[in-house]
């Protein structure tokens, strides 16, 4: 290995799926919004395809776009809804927008020929005060549901605000106010579980699931271990040991001192290259399954290590910053964010490399 590397499993992104759809009743759709977190769509959505997903959400009409070149027989949503304007852009290619306010319900209904509108969403806001239909809008269509006709409407869904934390009472707030609400449009299939929401209980099961994070390895169950199979490894080889007395400090800023004759090993990782400037005498990462600590400031394209306890360490060996045993929830619990943000800040630099079945 010449290049920092990150390895990518599209077989455990699908098994990942297989393993949420086993667990739920109804659909289960595919989040591959962000270039599918960071791993990239035209590698993740042709493989989720294969093991059996059949609908998909991103975030933007771009994305969508993207994404229906990939897969033209996909149901197709677009979470951030329709952009004022490409109403007929979206008919045309068969995406379906999360309408999320009156407005947009408006507009969708305008734009419709006279075979009617496509398929669409309905986004109910119950607590995230993000996107969605807020109260009055909710109550407005309750008393008008009318105002509902000629949107081709398939779906009415919410987003869980805390479904991460299975105590939270909000959970079951927002399960019971979507509830009442889709109770008044019975037509209309239900869209509630995210990734652990999935994990929450049988009353907050629905028509279609959107795991997003979980596919990607990430844990839905935090205060319990992973059930996710890990998806990628990020390893990088090194370039160059010092051996520096004790005393000296070790890089910008001469945040870290060494308390003894030390080995530091450098690597051409970075925060450019999404590792979180915060990992900062933070960091652990691996070397033949031993933990070696970070060593003074990640820099833009260096990250430094305390090697002084293994001596067999050489420049052009390995080591593992993300991996099975280092996971994207711990180097984000170190790095004081999510794994998310992990996720989706993993650079272009690196070697890419797919991981063959």
């Amino acid at each position: 290995m010449n290049h920092p590397t990150l390895t990518i499993d599209p077989g455990a992104v699908a098994a990942n799926w297989q393993a949420l759809a086993d667990r739920h009743a109804g659909e289960v759709a595919g989040v591959v919004k962000a270039d599918a977190y960071g791993l990239g769509a035209a590698l993740i959505a042709p493989a989720l395809a294969a093991a059996g997903c059949r609908s998909f959400f991103v975030a933007t009409l771009d994305e969508a776009l993207s994404l229906r070149a990939l897969l033209p027989a996909a149901r197709i949503a677009v979470l951030n809804g329709c952009p004022p304007g490409e109403e007929r852009t979206m008919h045309a290619h068969q995406l379906i927008p999360v309408l999320g306010s009156l407005a947009s319900c408006a507009r969708w209904r305008e734009a419709a020929g006279d075979d009617g509108a496509p398929p669409s969403f309905l986004h109910v806001d119950t607590g995230m005060n993000r996107l969605g239909l807020d109260r009055d809008e909710a109550a407005h269509l309750i008393a008008r549901p009318d105002r509902l006709d000629g949107l081709g409407l398939t779906h009415v869904m919410t987003h869980l605000i805390a479904a991460e934390a299975p105590d939270a009472a909000e959970n079951v707030a927002q399960q019971r106010r979507f509830a009442a609400f889709a109770a008044q449009f019975p037509w209309l299939r239900t869209s509630l579980a995210n990734s652990s929401g999935l994990f929450l209980g049988p009353a907050f099961g629905s028509d279609l699931a959107r795991p997003g994070y979980a596919l990607y390895g990430g844990n839905p169950t935090p205060t319990a271990a992973n059930p996710m199979r890990p998806t990628i490894t990020l390893a990088a080889p090194v370039l160059q040991i010092r051996a520096i007395a004790s005393g000296e400090t070790v890089g910008y800023n001469g945040t870290w001192r060494a308390a003894r004759p030390s080995r530091i090993a450098t690597i051409g990782v970075g925060y450019a290259d999404g590792l979180p400037r915060s990992l900062s005498n933070r960091l652990t990462a691996r070397w033949r399954g031993k933990l070696i600590p970070v060593a003074g400031r990640l820099s833009m394209d260096l990250t430094t290590f305390d090697v002084t306890d293994h001596p067999a360490l050489a420049p052009g060996d390995v080591i593992e910053v993300i991996g099975p045993g280092h996971d994207i929830d711990a180097i984000a619990a170190e790095a004081g964010t999510i794994g998310y943000e992990i996720l989706t800040s993993l650079g272009p630099r690196y070697r890419r490399v797919v991981k063959s079945v």
